[in-house]
């Protein structure tokens, strides 16, 4: 038996790094067979952002995929990561779906669970590590390391000793971020280790270059199992690559066992099956020391770069890595990892973009000061908490404990839709997402996100982008400067908003498509582009203070108010969805609401009125 062991993330993290977790499932069957030969402790191959994922952007059914990488992985552990009482969501659920959704990813092939907290609250963790235990699975409990003037060794070993407390069968140190320096780590494992005397199980992100040090170290201070990514997928954002350390620890009494030949076999596979997804590879995907100061992990660095890129703002993502720190130092320094990572990024992103620190404050950032989310590590700042939630009471207990069973419900709401628990449990973690997916999937009507044929990628340029975004058009002898800033998505009568920048001046344009070309990938697989998200065309531009606007591009989730109710300054009237957050828009004046000019499901821009409020 060896005596350090393997867990590979080529299935989950590492294209959650680097390529916006966007790997297929018809691309990971394949390789299985030899994935299952090498001798791995686990493969990370289901939960965190592939659950979102393959429901929002590849239209796949995310426990097909599980009981399909079953099938295909019969000697290997499957291991997933589980968000303690978030699930693979982005709030809170109530004990009863938590113990359901354990469960039904344990019968359908889950092996191995390992268990977080954004917040590091233990209490959070509870519910889903004890039922993990009652189905035979392993549990291990994850303490998601971060570093601030509230988190040190003796911090994060209370944390760990809970967990042994709770059953863990191991403990994993995520470093999600890529901030563990060597001696820490190695002090750190040893502390974890005397005080536990469980497995311990090093996670860490390549970003700052230090990942490969810091496994050596935790393996010299007593970790037995280490986490890292075949080379198509690893490095950067990713991991330490798992060729590297296999050769690393050959014939030392670390040694893996593992055959480094067939590693390489399936490095060329990834190698030739990434070059499929060459329209989602972040800008941000190599090694960046900026890491240690911003501390945005591995897995949000290349979709972070993504929505900016849909914003066209991409060129600001060096003041959004300024900003981020100064928001999580706001929010009570929680660790940088799903939802809080994606909580404070968001906001730093509106801070950046809206111009104004808070002028905007989405919904997530009031749930977490209001204490939905559980315990914070530091204190908060006050001036933000009353902006966010006034004088509204905040929650000490177990969020969790204030939300009644609620699996019965959601079984009425999804009844003739679901086909199964698993779909429930879908709907459950996204609701108007999931509905929309069970629906299509009903009606035969899923359709993915187009791969662009490798063909089309203009490799002269370092963009990558397919064609042109900013051009000069002359008609009737006038010249106009103009740029796309942005897209909406497509009416079912094939008609699709394009937002564009006209010698400075935002405009909205409607393109009709005429007639329907099919794109055929590389795999011989064909995909056009249908979605069913319509824009908002209806809208003036806001010409006066009683007009609503968004500080963002997105769509409107939620319509509040309706035509003649009266509002004051500040009541919520609209929900938008921007960056897979929900941000309130507050009515800016007192008054009544003369005209509402978009609905739900419509796509918006900063530069339309949304709604119309005639003053007191």
């Amino acid at each position: 038996m060896p005596n350090v062991f393997i867990t590979d993330l080529v299935l989950r993290d590492g294209h959650q790094s680097l390529i916006a977790t966007r790997l297929r499932t018809e691309h990971m069957l394949p390789i299985c067979p030899k994935l299952d030969n090498i001798g791995f402790w686990s493969l990370e191959a289901w939960g965190g952002a592939t659950f979102d994922a393959c429901v929002r952007f590849l239209k796949e059914d995310p426990w097909e995929r599980l009981t399909s990488l079953r099938k295909a992985l019969p000697n290997t552990p499957i291991q997933m990561l589980l968000r303690g009482q978030n699930l693979l969501g982005y709030r809170h659920y109530a004990d009863d779906v938590v113990r359901d959704f354990v469960w039904k990813a344990a019968n359908n092939g889950v092996d191995i669970f390992r268990v977080f907290d954004a917040m590091n609250d233990i209490r959070n963790m509870r519910v889903s590590i004890e039922t993990i235990k009652k189905t035979g699975k392993h549990a291990q409990g994850a303490i998601s390391y971060t570093t601030s003037p509230v988190h040190d060794i003796p911090h994060f070993i209370r944390l760990a000793e809970q967990l042994a407390d709770l059953g863990c069968d191991s403990i994993a140190i995520k470093d999600m971020a890529g901030l563990l320096t060597p001696n820490v780590t190695f002090e750190l494992t040893t502390a974890l280790r005397t005080a536990t005397n469980l497995p311990i199980h090093n996670h860490s992100h390549a970003t700052s270059g230090l990942a490969s040090m810091n496994h050596l170290k935790a393996i010299e201070a007593g970790a037995t199992i280490i986490d890292t990514c075949n080379s198509a997928f690893s490095e950067g954002a990713s991991h330490p690559t798992t060729e590297s350390l296999v050769a690393a620890l050959a014939g030392t009494p670390y040694d893996t066992g593992i055959k480094l030949d067939n590693l390489e076999e399936i490095a060329a596979y990834f190698r030739e099956v990434r070059k499929l997804y060459w329209q989602f590879e972040s800008s941000f995907t190599g090694v960046d020391p900026r890491v240690l100061t911003s501390q945005v992990p591995g897995g949000m660095i290349s979709n972070l770069s993504n929505q900016l890129k849909e914003q066209g703002s991409l060129d600001r993502m060096d003041e959004v890595l300024a900003e981020i720190p100064r928001v999580r130092a706001d929010l009570g320094f929680p660790p940088l990892v799903t939802p809080t990572s994606q909580i404070v990024g968001s906001q730093a992103v509106l801070n950046v973009l809206t111009g104004e620190r808070y002028k905007t404050i989405s919904n997530e950032v009031k749930h977490y000061l209001q204490g939905k989310y559980g315990q914070t590590p530091g204190a908060v700042n006050e001036a933000i908490r009353n902006m966010a939630i006034g004088n509204q009471e905040v929650i000490t207990c177990r969020p969790a404990d204030l939300i009644p069973d609620e699996l019965d419900k959601l079984r009425n709401e999804v009844e003739g839709i679901a086909k199964s628990e698993e779909d429930i449990l879908t709907y459950a973690m996204f609701p108007d997402l999931g509905r929309t997916f069970l629906q299509e999937r009903n009606a035969g009507t899923l359709s993915p996100e187009v791969l662009l044929p490798v063909s089309a990628k203009n490799t002269g340029n370092q963009q990558q982008r397919v064609a042109a975004d900013e051009f000069r058009v002359t008609l009737h002898g006038e010249t106009y400067h103009i740029k796309l800033t942005g897209t909406g998505r497509a009416t079912q009568q094939n008609e699709c908003p394009y937002y564009v920048s006209v010698d400075g001046v935002s405009e909205e344009v409607f393109v009709e498509t005429l007639n329907e070309v099919t794109i055929a990938t590389e795999a011989g697989n064909t995909a056009t582009t249908r979605q069913t998200t319509k824009p908002a065309d209806k809208c003036p531009r806001p010409s006066h203070s009683g007009h609503v606007t968004t500080a963002m591009p997105g769509s409107i989730v939620d319509v509040l108010v309706v035509t003649g109710q009266k509002v004051k300054a500040g009541d919520p009237v609209l929900i938008i969805e921007a960056m897979k957050m929900e941000n309130e828009i507050q009515a800016p004046i007192s008054g009544t609401v003369i005209n509402l000019f978009v609905s739900k499901g419509d796509m918006v821009t900063p530069d339309q009125a949304l709604l119309e409020i005639q003053p007191e």
